[in-house]
């Protein structure tokens, strides 16, 4: 397994750059399995929907979704992951990010067999979604 950074992901996502894009390309479609950590995939979304690229809530559900259809990407936490884009699909005005949070947040304490009470945040829209408390 490797581990690609945020640029090396953009670059294959936008192919702004040629020769970047082609190593990077190389490297998600080439022999061993890609890992994509959470933190990366969240500085991609926040990279993709900022002033530069301005890409859509929808348009980010579909990058997102379209890595899980790559065959060599793997997730840091692809159960979270998944369970975050459907929040995030679901919802109006929340992050991706803040999506993830909480559902990586569900899935830590299921794995350590706690039962989870909720995701505290100051942040009203995230208050929105499924799980999110307000402290």
């Amino acid at each position: 397994m490797i581990a690609v950074d945020t640029n090396v992901l953009l670059r294959y996502l936008l192919n702004d750059d040629e020769a970047q894009a082609d190593t990077a390309a190389s490297l998600i479609k080439g022999a061993d399995t890609v890992l994509v950590t959470d933190v990366v995939l969240v500085e991609t979304l926040w990279t993709l929907s900022g002033k530069k690229y301005r890409l859509s809530r929808n348009q980010l559900a579909a990058v997102v979704h379209a890595l899980f259809e790559e065959p060599n990407i793997r997730f840091e936490d692809g159960p979270a992951v998944w369970m975050a884009l459907n929040d995030y699909r679901a919802s109006d005005g929340t992050d991706f990010a803040d999506s993830l949070i909480i559902n990586k947040a569900r899935v830590v304490a299921k794995a350590q067999s706690s039962s989870f009470s909720g995701s505290y945040t100051f942040d009203k829209a995230a208050q929105k979604l499924k799980g999110a408390k307000i402290p």
